[in-house]
């Protein structure tokens, strides 16, 4: 064989060898879990059929629909199901309870298109989304899709460092506490399948991991981490907390992936921390009947600042109350309680809906109790819709049902790429509590409402009240 001909077939091969990892990358891979025989029937929602499976193949895959409970107003049943994949795929929903006169897929920034055949959807996945979909406007009876990437790194079941547990239903094991007590240096893992019936307890430890794919069903609240650092919480869904999903008191270094969670009942929140710092929350999914993110300060038993948090790629709908509140807990004793450096970016708020517009705004921020809030930034945030409440809420306020003083002042606020759509919605609050607690030097920037940018305060449609210093609109 001469030099040219060798050329060739050394370029054919390596031709071929990239083609062949090519097509192993983009072939899909689909798993799912076993559903433990005790909520099969008990935990199953009949509204919908789903299946899944590999772009352009032939065969199905079912999928377990989870009945879930949402929005404290109704409490209706909506339907969750998760699988995790790589590759492509297709998602195929069946709407077993009248026609589909329409569908939509959101949030609606990731540009889902879904095809209606009949009372069939059909649409494709090529990476891993948390995704309402909803038909004939239909928002609390909705299908929730949780397409997770395949784990890839199992802990080993046989480390005595590893709390390991298997596809099935598992009951606290403090069962006066109704918890699962985490020691230090412990991972945590929950296979998909694992049901487990009640909290995760990490009081006083640290270099702690919570993994997997499994489910907190009904719990009276999800993880607690208190007087704790370097927490790991990924992949988990709790369902129906009866309190928070996941709080935070007197910590650092907890940080937050890619959780999903659900609940209906007053005082059920999302992700709660008081006087924590070092907080990263990444991809999650919070759908709750109260605030879905608060950050406070001095509450209960614990003290301190609250600081450095990083709020990212993450979807928020607040049945009731707050997607996001900042400051309404602190300490007038000592008076010097900060809450500063927080940063909100890439999130889509898919519902705020409150009565009381004392706990209206998406973005929230509303000191008591001597707090202090500055150097706060939200940016490229996607507001879908806003039932009842306010785009900003931004307050010095003393609520005497909660505070024992008025709080110390908010400034130095960044709200950068911000959409809303929606019409009708209440003017949004700027107001200060007097001449020393104000609220100022606050920067509007590429603000956008239903299509159209903004650049007076008019068209921001805000209600500017007393006390209130610099406001800037570019």
């Amino acid at each position: 064989m001469n030099l040219f001909n060798m050329k060739i077939s050394l370029k054919l091969i390596v031709v071929f060898l990239l083609l062949l990892g090519w097509n192993s990358i983009l072939r899909a891979e689909i798993l799912v879990y076993p559903v433990p025989q005790g909520i099969y029937y008990a935990r199953h929602n009949d509204d919908y059929t789903v299946k899944v499976r590999q772009a352009g193949e032939k065969d199905w895959v079912d999928l377990f629909e989870y009945n879930v409970k949402v929005d404290m107003d109704t409490k209706s049943d909506a339907t969750m199901v998760q699988f995790d994949f790589s590759g492509k795929v297709e998602v195929l929903i069946r709407k077993n309870n009248g026609e589909i006169r329409s569908a939509i897929v959101r949030p609606l920034s990731k540009g889902i298109q879904p095809k209606i055949d009949g009372n069939f959807l059909l649409f494709t996945l090529d990476k891993p989304q948390k995704l309402s979909v909803e038909f004939n406007g239909d928002r609390l009876n909705n299908l929730h899709v949780f397409a997770n990437p395949i784990i890839k790194d199992i802990p080993d079941k046989n480390d005595p460092n590893v709390m390991y547990f298997e596809s099935g239903i598992h009951e606290p094991t403090d069962a006066a506490g109704k918890c699962f007590r985490i020691p230090s240096n412990t991972t945590v893992y929950l296979e998909g399948g694992a049901v487990l019936k009640g909290c995760l307890n990490c009081d006083s430890v640290e270099n702690v991991k919570i993994l997997g794919y499994g489910m907190l069903l009904e719990p009276q609240q999800g993880i607690s981490v208190t007087y704790s650092k370097n927490v790991l919480i990924d992949g988990i869904t709790v369902v129906n907390s009866r309190h928070y999903t996941v709080s935070g008191g007197q910590s650092q270094g907890i940080t937050i992936k890619n959780l999903k969670s659900f609940s209906y009942q007053g005082w059920s929140d999302g992700l709660d921390f008081m006087s924590c710092s070092d907080i990263v929350i990444d991809d999650v999914f919070l759908r709750n009947s109260d605030d879905c993110l608060a950050f406070y300060t001095h509450r209960w038993n614990y003290y301190g600042d609250c600081r450095k948090v990083r709020v990212q790629n993450s979807t928020l709908w607040a049945d009731i109350a707050h997607p996001i509140n900042i400051g309404t807990h602190g300490n007038t004793k000592t008076g010097d309680e900060v809450l500063e450096d927080m940063l909100f970016k890439n999130i889509d708020i898919l519902e705020h809906d409150e009565d009381d517009r004392n706990y209206q705004g998406c973005m929230t921020i509303n000191v008591g109790e001597h707090n202090l809030a500055r150097n706060i930034t939200f940016e490229d945030i996607r507001v879908e819709n806003i039932q009842e409440g306010q785009l900003f809420h931004l307050r010095v306020m003393y609520n005497q049902k909660y505070n024992t003083g008025p709080g110390r002042g908010v400034k130095d606020i960044v709200f950068r790429n911000i959409s809303c759509t929606g019409k009708y919605i209440n003017p949004s609050l700027i107001e200060g509590y007097d001449k020393n607690r104000k609220v100022e030097n606050i920067l509007f920037e590429n603000i956008v409402l239903n299509g159209k940018r903004v650049t007076t305060l008019e068209e921001l449609n805000v209600d500017k009240k007393d006390f209130v210093g610099k406001v800037r609109i570019k």
